[in-house]
């Protein structure tokens, strides 16, 4: 099943999309944020283009498991990307998405100015790969 991943931002929104088999994830873009409303169209719109059945929104939850501002503020926006899309949406912890993002983009040779407009459909992609591997390990298919 082909999953879209969305790495949401106040202003920017990461998507990262996997092949069929989950075993292959690209990152797609971002979709620039001026409003839930445009955000949420846009996203299930690249949804439906690529033929998605699930998404899979990082879920930015403090280390203990709680949740603050910014991840209640995600889960209202998974809510609404849900319904926008019609698709089932899962959250997903984020943990150091970013960070990880920028160091592959580091090491790929990307200089800063590339790094920057490539960072956030990169974050996407980790949060899916990381999706992937824990569900495989819970499965125990890994």
């Amino acid at each position: 099943m082909r999953v879209l991943a969305v790495d949401f931002g106040e202003k920017r929104i990461g998507l990262a999309v996997s092949d069929e088999t989950g075993r292959v994830v690209v990152p797609v873009g971002v979709v620039p944020r001026t409003s839930d409303a445009q955000a949420t169209a846009a996203i299930a719109a690249a949804a439906k283009e690529r033929d998605v059945l699930r998404i899979v929104v990082g879920h930015p939850v403090s280390a203990d498991g709680s949740e603050g501002t910014w991840a209640r503020r995600v889960r209202n926006f998974a809510r609404r990307l849900h319904e926008s899309s019609g698709l089932p949406v899962d959250l997903h912890g984020e943990g150091l998405t970013t960070a990880a993002a920028e160091r592959a983009l580091v090491d790929a040779g990307l200089g800063a100015r590339r790094r920057k407009s490539a960072r956030d459909a990169e974050a996407a992609a980790v949060l899916l790969r990381d999706y992937f591997f824990e569900r495989d390990e819970a499965r125990g298919t890994r």
